[in-house]
């Protein structure tokens, strides 16, 4: 097979859930551990750190594989979904896992593993386990798909348990409470490895303190740590962050969301250093400044252009709308233009309802089974107040959005994953190249 008839094998032949949703979730850890069984436990070779959470867990992952590369690590990086490329999902060191191994793999393992059925995300998962051993990486950083008890992530014994928040998110497999969401997440904290926490308060930090305490893992709450001291966002976009240890520290990550995560990341770098990991001073800060070249990571407040201004954010559900909502009400503009499109499992009209009401829509649906339809788009957000009009491509919402805008307004594409994805797809096969 070829790296495209590959990629259409595994798109096709296996469940996938970004593509239609709940028919492809697995609960449960059957099918990872007969793989893992298979393969001969390959995590077990490298060290590994796994990070859940409802939002930030790509900004959080990239940022630490970010400063372990500059610490001198071989780092292995395990995301999804992918924005353009699936390659994205799997990368040592910034460089995606290369066309012949994927297809190799494939080619070798289809048959063998016919017999556990696994799905889209399992497979593609001990892919990246195998890759990272094959390619002798120091430490993975794994980043769980869906929740965390039952995630095909949880086999495996990490060196630390990151959670970084918990908010409203795939409630129909993870429970309609914050508490009960936090009870799934807090699957992935393991008998004496610490865990770091980004957010919780209230009940959602009783169920993170009950779970660590019968597992015997030290825990630690980054709002508790502290390690910013202040947080100013620059002119530029970026983030200047004081702290004791890293006083003016550059974070390159746009968006208000970054304020946490990086409080997150600092907590976590310190836990990681008392437990033998060398990161010098030097690393963090190149880290932090540059994760967008050292990792590849895209869509979060990425700007795409100036004049007018174009902001693209993979934040699709409230948690994460409710910072982007903040930042647009910030951003100075004259006329805000937002390109908007979501998956029909979310709480739509729930980010919906907190949109601002001052802005042209421009309503869309993503190229996948699971979006909604733009004109069923169109109609929820006119019942919440939201004036404009629908357009059955990303590229067709996105070039009148440009055609209407004069130099000083501002174009924010988001809503999904799969809206963003759309676009920065265009973007790559240059045929936005006279707009972006």
């Amino acid at each position: 097979m070829t790296y495209e008839e590959t990629l259409h094998y595994l798109y096709h032949q296996l469940p996938v859930f970004q593509q239609v949703g709940s028919s492809a979730y697995k609960p449960g850890l059957g099918n990872s551990e007969a793989l893992d069984e298979f393969f001969g436990h390959p995590h077990q070779k490298y060290r590994t750190i796994h990070v859940a959470g409802t939002n930030g867990k790509g900004s959080t992952s990239h940022l630490l594989a970010a400063i372990l590369q500059q610490s001198g690590y071989k780092v292995g990086l395990y995301t999804s979904p992918h924005l353009v490329d699936f390659r994205e999902r799997i990368r040592i060191n910034g460089e995606v896992i290369s066309k012949e191994f994927v297809m190799d793999f494939t080619q070798r393992y289809i048959k063998p593993t016919q017999n556990i059925h696994p799905s889209f995300f399992e497979l593609t998962m001990m892919m990246a386990f195998d890759y990272f051993a094959a390619c002798k990486v120091d430490i993975a950083i794994i980043e769980v798909g869906l929740g965390g008890r039952l995630d095909s992530t949880n086999i495996i014994t990490p060196d630390l348990s990151i959670i970084t928040n918990i908010s409203f998110d795939h409630v129909q497999f993870l429970g309609n409470t914050l508490p009960k969401i936090a009870e799934e997440k807090a699957g992935i904290i393991k008998h004496g490895i610490p865990v770091v926490i980004g957010e919780a308060d209230g009940d959602v930090k009783q169920v993170f303190i009950d779970k660590a305490e019968e597992v015997k893992a030290p825990i630690y709450f980054a709002e508790e740590f502290k390690p910013i001291t202040s947080a100013q966002l620059t002119d530029s976009g970026k983030w200047l962050f004081e702290s004791i240890q890293y006083p003016n520290l550059t974070g390159e990550l746009g968006g208000f969301c970054q304020e946490k995560n990086a409080t997150t990341v600092l907590t976590a770098i310190e836990i990681l250093k008392q437990n033998n990991y060398t990161i010098p001073t030097n690393a963090v800060y190149t880290g932090f400044k540059n994760v967008t070249r050292l990792t590849g990571l895209q869509g979060r407040w990425q700007c795409l252009g100036n004049f007018p201004k174009i902001i693209c954010d993979t934040g699709h559900n409230i948690g994460g709308m409710q910072y982007i909502v903040q930042q647009l009400n910030s951003e100075k503009f004259k006329t805000l233009r937002i390109v908007i499109g979501m998956v029909n499992d979310k709480d739509i009209n729930g980010v919906l309802s907190i949109l601002p009401k001052n802005a042209v829509y421009y309503f869309t649906q993503a190229s996948i089974p699971r979006a909604l339809p733009a004109h069923d788009m169109m109609q929820k957000g006119l019942a919440h107040g939201l004036s404009g009009a629908c357009y059955i491509t990303v590229e067709d919402a996105y070039k009148q959005a440009f055609t209407d805008s004069d130099r000083e307004d501002l174009i924010f594409i988001g809503g999904s994953t799969f809206i963003v994805a759309d676009l920065l797809s265009m973007k790559q096969k240059n045929i936005l190249t006279t707009q972006l």
